[in-house]
């Protein structure tokens, strides 16, 4: 009887974000399983957002340090996250994925625009065979259309390709594992609505699951955020009855694991490569541009001039939390944009109406807005920030907005302006009447450190960053 049944441990993680600092010591906990179980018994899974261009190991290697690290480390497949899948052009991750890989990239619902076909270097599926067992993967991350329709991709609603891959796969394997990059309300959706699934491996919104949610006939499994945790499922498969006798799961917590040496050498050797790249010179300033949270600053303002002429806008806004520091006079390298601008948020376009705009500025105008901490949607700063203009003033008194005032006119409230932003806000994050813009247009793959780089060689831009947008009455 026990020759008709088999185990499979399932170690996966989630949403590292290049926090390389864990990951020496998830290495160590797959070389303890690896000792304990055969290879046919076993299976490593991540679920996405392993990439973060935050960190300088990844952005002076092109993403090339996760990969090796992925591969060092035991991988057997993985799916893209929205990290992955829109801070990197195609053409770059296919080059790194294809040459580099030695997993599995699944992307079931990633698709070339212009091909209509899953791109060559990614699988729809997998089957994989596990000793006796027959384990079909789907792999799919979370539908940003607009975004990745930039980047010459169309990413499928995610539910019905899972549909109809585990309709497909159901007769050909023994269990069904979903690599999600979507986010736990889609996950539970998911398993309600999708009969077929065995186990859901999940992602996105760096939710923890210590012990596993059981719906219907699915397990959900996720272990959080930044490589804090490597989840562990286990399931059993009865082949005389052919069906799952057993599935449970459980989250170790990294934190006490000694470090993988080899995995340490690989990343100080990125570190390194990743120094070198972004440590050239770029520009030289001539004087110190300061930037605040709660107050206007010259920083704040490049930059809110950078995403007006960059995108072609009557006003350029942006919220200075996206910056974290001073630039100071002196030379200045891509390295210094990554740590002081480290978000990977791209500039966008869209109009707005006068009285959106000014809804805006009175919130600017709360410390409780300024101070306001964000999580998620690409911010990598601390808190929200005041905001800062380009092609627009504002006239305030006692922390009340009295007079705005558009290219010397006064702002009209239902009169529509071309503004310059950023993505984050067209989610609702932050400052809230900025995501009611019309005709929104995004542009991919530029990041805000990229406005900032073209706006510090302009001498002009720079000398005018220090005229006042917030004017006090007297």
């Amino acid at each position: 009887m026990n020759s008709e049944i088999q185990k499979l441990t399932i170690l996966h993680t989630n949403d590292i974000h290049s926090l390389f600092e864990n990951m020496p010591k998830i290495a160590t906990i797959f070389r303890d399983f690896e000792q304990k179980l055969p290879n046919e018994k076993l299976l490593k899974i991540d679920c996405g957002d392993h990439m973060d261009r935050m960190r300088v190991e990844t952005e002076g290697s092109y993403g090339l340090a996760n990969i090796e690290i992925l591969n060092r480390t035991g991988y057997e497949a993985v799916t893209l996250g929205n990290n992955e899948g829109l801070t990197f052009e195609p053409s770059l991750l296919s080059e790194l994925y294809k040459k580099h890989a030695d997993f599995q990239v699944i992307g079931s619902n990633i698709y070339d625009l212009k091909s209509n076909k899953i791109p060559s270097w990614m699988k729809p599926y997998l089957i994989i065979k596990k000793g006796k067992l027959k384990v079909g993967i789907v792999g799919v991350t979370i539908n940003f259309s607009l975004f990745y329709e930039l980047l010459g991709l169309d990413v499928k609603e995610p539910l019905e390709v899972i549909r109809t891959l585990v309709e497909e796969l159901r007769p050909q394997v023994d269990m069904i594992i979903i690599i999600s990059h979507l986010g736990l309300p889609t996950d539970q959706r998911m398993a309600k609505e999708i009969k077929g699934i065995d186990c859901i491996l999940g992602a996105h919104t760096h939710h923890l699951l210590e012990e596993p949610l059981f719906i219907g006939d699915a397990m959900i499994c996720a272990a959080g955020k930044l490589g804090q945790y490597v989840g562990v499922a286990e399931l059993e498969f009865d082949f005389e009855n052919h069906r799952m006798l057993s599935a449970n799961a459980r989250c170790i917590n990294v934190s006490s694991y000694s470090n993988d040496a080899e995995i340490e050498d690989t990343i100080r050797k990125y570190k390194e490569i990743g120094i070198k790249k972004l440590s050239e010179p770029i520009a030289e300033l001539e004087q110190t541009l300061q930037i605040s949270w709660n107050k206007e600053s010259p920083l704040g303002n490049l930059l809110a001039q950078g995403l007006k002429n960059w995108t072609g806008a009557q006003i350029g806004i942006v919220n200075s939390g996206q910056i974290l520091k001073p630039l100071y006079q002196g030379r200045i390298t891509r390295e210094i944009l990554l740590e002081i601008c480290p978000s990977p948020i791209n500039p966008c376009r869209m109009w707005l109406k006068g009285k959106q705009i000014r809804e805006a500025c009175e919130q600017a105008l709360l410390p409780e807005f300024q101070q306001k901490s964000i999580r998620g949607f690409g911010f990598r700063g601390e808190v929200l920030g005041i905001l800062n203009f380009d092609g627009m003033k504002v006239e305030y008194l006692n922390g009340k907005v009295m007079d705005i005032w558009v290219e010397n006119e006064r702002l009209v409230e239902e009169q529509e302006y071309l503004v310059g932003t950023i993505d984050m806000f067209t989610f609702g994050i932050g400052y809230h009447s900025l995501k009611e813009g019309r005709d929104i247009k995004f542009y991919l793959p530029e990041f805000l450190r990229d406005v900032l780089l073209d706006q510090i060689q302009n001498p002009e831009e720079i000398l005018r960053s220090s005229n006042l947008r917030w004017i006090e009455r007297g």
